[in-house]
């Protein structure tokens, strides 16, 4: 983590007024609602468009797999430092498939050894996305057993991930009660 407190205070339920209540019961019911929402809650309609574009990330519109798609978000969460990022989206990759082993091997990127040929495209296109805004010819070539639609999500979701890193970092989101920060993001 980058801030050891957070520069935008999450909102208190005792803070949330009948619109806020209602915005969020929207999304969440009587879920807990994690400190990330709670942050950008501060700003109402930023969060009503923050939700809809990243529900569509999060979505079966999305037409990387959920494994895939959390490849991504993790390599560009560790790439970005944002240890809220990772410690939330560890849980939701261990959900969609990614083994302990594969997440740890994330951190050591695109060629670490046991990744397929997929995976490791995916990957080498994450970092470059993160270092340059921009993949290579060679590595949209090995894009190649991705499609043309996967290929655009994959850069939506890095993108969408990029600016949720930068949210997270920035604002000083603390970490919810039942996450652990990764020793390897602590700043």
């Amino acid at each position: 983590m980058r801030l050891k407190t957070p520069r935008i205070t999450p909102l208190a339920d005792s803070e949330m007024g009948p619109e806020v209540k209602e915005m969020i019961a929207g999304r969440f019911g009587d879920a807990p609602v994690f400190n990330v929402f709670r942050t950008l809650a501060r700003a109402p309609k930023a969060y009503k468009r923050f939700m809809g574009w990243g529900g569509y990330i999060l979505s079966k519109y999305n037409d990387l797999s959920p494994r895939d798609r959390e490849l991504a978000i993790l390599r560009a969460g560790y790439n970005w430092k944002a240890g809220y990022e990772w410690a939330q989206h560890k849980r939701i990759g261990l959900d969609c498939g990614l083994t302990e082993e594969e997440i740890e091997r994330i951190k050591a990127g695109p060629d670490a050894e046991g990744w397929n040929a997929n995976d490791k495209a995916l990957l080498q296109a994450t970092d470059e996305l993160t270092s340059d805004a921009f993949i290579t010819d060679e590595t949209w070539a090995a894009l190649s057993g991705f499609s043309q639609k996967q290929k655009m999500d994959l850069v939506m979701t890095v993108g969408q991930y990029t600016q949720v890193s930068m949210m997270l970092n920035s604002f000083g989101v603390p970490l919810d009660d039942d996450l652990v920060l990764d020793p390897d993001l602590v700043k």
